[in-house]
Formats: structure tokens, C-alpha cells, sequence
């Protein structure tokens, strides 16, 4: 088995098991990843992370000009965003989370620092998550909004609409996707609560020990 057969069977594996458990539902969501030669293998669109088909998954050369399998996804200025700005990204995961995007429409969530500091692993895993607006899905002004950042995020949440994350792996990315989710259910469940959240010192010693990209 090749390397790349090895990745298209990976992309489809952790999709489908994303898809089980409710973390993305219909043709929604979409993900990527990088092959050995410098290319991409990318979700097709209107595809359901359920059943995608390794063999149909959208390939793209290391110039970005689309060589085999099905049309991809209209998020691909997205996708291209996150590699282009950041070196160290091997995959990037997008999915229509239930939770996080009902986060994303509270008044009162932080737009630089979208996720509260509940527990350790979202900022190990993350980093700071970026709000950025609405966008209609498909727009290009989505890709550029990431651009903006120019690399500094690893994860972003489309408001109303759901997170991105990017990884060094397709493994990595679909890990750091669901720990949003998570976190963003954790700040559901206890909103109105007043938990006692991470300490600024506490925050700082997990940056710190663990080397995390983590803007002022």
C-alpha cells in the first residue's frame, strides 16, 4: 500500500468517524490534506463525510491545478489560506459543529479569543481561536480573512457558520477540531454558571511548558 493510498483510506476513516458522532451531519464540512509530493487530497463537494469514497476524493498537483477524482469543495480559498500562510499546516478540517456554532452567536464571546479557558487542552491543541464574521459559504473573502492573520492562528471560527483548524496532520487537525467542539459544549453547559476558569498564571505556565503559539 502506498503512502498516499494510506492517507486517502486515513481522510475518509476519521471523516466518517467525525460524521457517527454528530460532529458534522448531511454533505456539511470538508477536509484536507497534504501528500508526500507537495499536493493535496481534498473532500469533493456535496459529499457526506459518511460515505466518502477514497478513491473520488478531489487531487491536486504541488502547482494547485486539479489532476484526478471529483470536483472539490467551494471551500477550497479556505483551505488554500491555511496552507499558504502557514508552513507547518499537513491538513485542515472544517465541519458545521453544532455547538461551537451556537457559541459563535453569544453577544458576549471574545472575537480574538473565541473559546474560554475551561481546560488545558484546548489552548495545548489550539492556541488562541480567531471569531471572524459571517461570510456566504463558498466566499473567497473567507480564505482572505485568514490570510489577514498571516499565519499567527492555527483555528478559526466562522461565525454562524462552524470552526477550521489546521494541523500538522490530518490526525492532528480532526484531534484539535473536536477539542474546540468540546470546549465549545463545555462553555454551553456551564454558561450562567460562573466556572472557575484557567488563571492568567495558570495559562501562561501551559504556553509556556508545552511552546504554544499564543498571541498577545
Amino acid at each position: 500500500m502506498t503512502a498516499e493510498t494510506r492517507l486517502r483510506e486515513q481522510i475518509c476513516l476519521l471523516a466518517k468517524s467525525m460524521f457517527d458522532r454528530g460532529l458534522t451531519g448531511g454533505s456539511t464540512g470538508n477536509i484536507s490534506a497534504r501528500t508526500e509530493d507537495g499536493g493535496l487530497l481534498v473532500s469533493p463537494t456535496g459529499t457526506s463525510f459518511g460515505r466518502l469514497d477514497p478513491a473520488r476524493l478531489s487531487r491536486f498537483d504541488a502547482a494547485g491545478q486539479l489532476v484526478g477524482g471529483d470536483q472539490p469543495t467551494k471551500e477550497m480559498p479556505l483551505h488554500a489560506a491555511f496552507y499558504d500562510t502557514r508552513s507547518t499546516a499537513g491538513a485542515v478540517v472544517h465541519l458545521h459543529a453544532c455547538h461551537s456554532v451556537a457559541l459563535s452567536m453569544l453577544p458576549e464571546v471574545d472575537a480574538d479569543n473565541f473559546l474560554p479557558p475551561l481546560t488545558p487542552y484546548a489552548i495545548m491543541k489550539l492556541g488562541k481561536v480567531k471569531l471572524l464574521p459571517f461570510f456566504r459559504p463558498g466566499d473567497p473573502a473567507m480564505g482572505e480573512a485568514v490570510r489577514g492573520l498571516a499565519g499567527k492562528r492555527s483555528a478559526v471560527m466562522l461565525a454562524n457558520h462552524g470552526p477550521v483548524v489546521a494541523g500538522k496532520d490530518v490526525e492532528a487537525a480532526c484531534n484539535a477540531i473536536e477539542e474546540l467542539e468540546d470546549t465549545a459544549r463545555l462553555a454551553l453547559m456551564t454558561r450562567g454558571m460562573s466556572p472557575n476558569m484557567l488563571n492568567t498564571t495558570q495559562i501562561q505556565d501551559i504556553v509556556t511548558h508545552f511552546d504554544i503559539e499564543w498571541e498577545a
